[in-house]
């Protein structure tokens, strides 16, 4: 399906551009901003982040450009899963050991504030915070950046594009039939899903996994890593709402946001079964 393909490194994941014509030096230059300045706003690994900055002592920076879709998501994910999800979560991640230098050193479980829709908020191209508090988007915020790239390409080059930032992925033209990894063995697929003109985004907890048990899912209720669901699968038309999906079928309440939102999905649980919404279960090695 395509004749060029440009592989790279940016926000600490492996990216991969397939495209019906080479892209040009521009096309790539203008592809590695939009990368970095969206890094540069919402990254919780930088010190020189918007989100970083905001996070020491509260306070208002200017709005992200992404700002109101992200934190409006959040908002359906926190509504569906009964508070698992919440964009303040990065604190409960930093104690776990995934913290900004990544030292892999438990300091036990602390919930994220159950009230967050209070202490972030977005008005007047604003960004704020009413105290101190640690932002991670990692619920929907690659999801949101691969539509964004996926779209300035397929805005500058003709034919099929494909964006893949390992485990979200966008297609624009199709189809492309893309694995389902086994989360137990990655030389395995669970199955294959067929993507034309949207987007299929999978999140598991072997990737980012440390120590005891400790992954980076965790309830935001507790502070504690999920365990009762191994891996998930999210095929929509966007991979904001894809990645969103993704996250909310580690909780209760996944599911019917999922058909809310008209989202395809299949999870496999611990103990190694598969569910699958109704339209999830074509492809599936079942």
């Amino acid at each position: 399906m395509t004749a060029a393909r440009w592989a790279f490194d940016a926000i600490g994941t492996r990216w991969e551009i397939e495209s019906a014509e080479p892209l040009g030096a521009d096309l790539r230059d203008d592809v590695t901003a939009l990368i970095d300045g969206f890094d540069r706003e919402w990254s919780r690994f930088r010190d020189d982040s918007a989100v970083t900055r905001l996070g020491v002592a509260g306070g208002a920076v200017p709005a992200p450009a992404d700002a109101v879709a992200l934190l409006g998501i959040y908002r359906e994910l926190d509504a569906a899963t009964g508070g698992a999800v919440n964009p303040l979560i990065g604190a409960a991640l930093a104690r776990r050991g995934y913290d900004a230098r990544v030292t892999r050193v438990d300091h036990g479980a602390e919930p994220a504030p159950a009230d967050w829709t209070r202490i972030l908020t977005v008005d007047e191209d604003l960004l704020r915070l009413t105290g101190p508090a640690v932002i991670d988007v990692g619920a929907a915020g690659k999801g949101r950046l691969v539509d964004r790239v996926a779209g300035l390409i397929a805005a500058r080059v003709t034919g099929d594009v494909v964006v893949d930032a390992s485990g979200d992925l966008v297609v624009r033209g199709g189809p492309v039939r893309v694995g389902l990894e086994h989360p137990y063995d990655p030389r395995r697929a669970i199955g294959a899903w067929e993507i034309a003109d949207g987007a299929l985004c999978a999140s598991a907890v072997n990737r980012r996994a440390w120590g005891e048990s400790l992954h980076h899912v965790l309830d935001a209720r507790t502070g504690e890593p999920v365990r009762t669901i191994a891996a998930t699968w999210a095929r929509g038309a966007d991979a904001l709402h894809a990645d969103a999906t993704a996250t909310a079928l580690f909780f209760d309440g996944g599911p019917e946001l999922a058909y809310r939102w008209g989202v395809e999905w299949a999870r496999m649980t611990t103990d190694g079964r598969v569910e699958w919404s109704p339209g999830g279960k074509e492809g599936l090695f079942l």
